[in-house]
């Protein structure tokens, strides 16, 4: 799978947003009552003693593996996860090639109190306005598909807003280019989303690198907690973990049981 497919993902990202302006004015999505609620702040979770820093993910599918857990139910899930000792939910809002969906994020906010991340591919302001409108807390900004100009610009919006912003990175180069004063906290994908291989030393590379400013989280191909007890030593504060959960009968369990080994 070549880097086409990001770039398809995109196209059809802008798609749905210009049709999304058109069902909904930003004026509808700013006088929602959600939009006024007062976003849980990322880092206090993250750092809290009671809570583990994983980030867990509610992903029903991917481009790269098809069909992960097509029954998922996003309530379920999401308070298992949350009882487990998430630190905050990761939910793809991605429907064409994540099969996730406005409505998974609504529910998961309707029955847990700890900050949501929106996963989506962030192109427009618009989609920041609707994600603080759907009750979501942190948004994730991907520096391989934004300027330098947009990513600051968008984090400033979203900080104006009472939103934490996690900024994806891949390598050294878009880590670079990317750093701005208005990210809460920088997230290494291990997955390269070009040909989607994973890669867990690309976190190890990348941790020095990242200024203490921002809280560090590591992304994807985190599926034993030891790997965890080795990123913690080089400084990384969270750990977004989907696949490894969502792959199996019962994800909220699959947490716990993971959680357990990880003290």
């Amino acid at each position: 799978m070549s880097q086409n497919i990001l770039d398809k993902i995109v196209l059809r990202k802008k798609e749905e947003v210009a049709l999304a302006k058109q069902q909904v004015s930003i004026k509808d999505l700013e006088n929602d009552p959600v939009f006024e609620r007062e976003a849980y702040r990322f880092k206090d979770f993250l750092l809290a003693q009671d809570r583990t820093g994983i980030i867990a993910e509610f992903k029903k599918q991917s481009p790269s593996k098809g069909i992960i857990n097509g029954n998922a139910e996003v309530r379920e899930i999401t308070q298992a996860y949350n009882q487990a000792g998430a630190s905050a939910l990761s939910i793809l809002t991605d429907t064409d090639f994540f099969g996730g969906k406005k409505n998974d994020l609504i529910q998961a906010r309707s029955v847990n109190e700890i900050p949501i991340l929106r996963k989506d591919f962030m192109i427009d302001e618009y989609q920041i306005l609707e994600a603080k409108s759907w009750g979501a807390d942190i948004i994730l900004l991907i520096a391989s598909i934004l300027s330098p100009q947009q990513i600051a610009h968008f984090g400033k919006l979203a900080q104006s807003l009472g939103l934490s912003v996690l900024l994806e990175v891949h390598d050294l180069e878009e880590l670079e280019r990317s750093i701005c004063p208005h990210l809460d906290a920088i997230g290494v994908n291990n997955r390269n989303l070009g040909d989607f291989t994973v890669n867990i030393q690309t976190s190890f590379n990348l941790a020095d690198q990242i200024p203490h400013d921002f809280l560090k989280i590591s992304e994807s191909a985190i599926s034993h907690p030891q790997t965890i007890k080795e990123l913690k030593q080089v400084g990384f504060n969270g750990f977004l973990i989907g696949e490894n959960f969502m792959k199996t009968e019962n994800p909220g369990r699959a947490m716990k049981e993971f959680v357990m080994e990880l003290s």
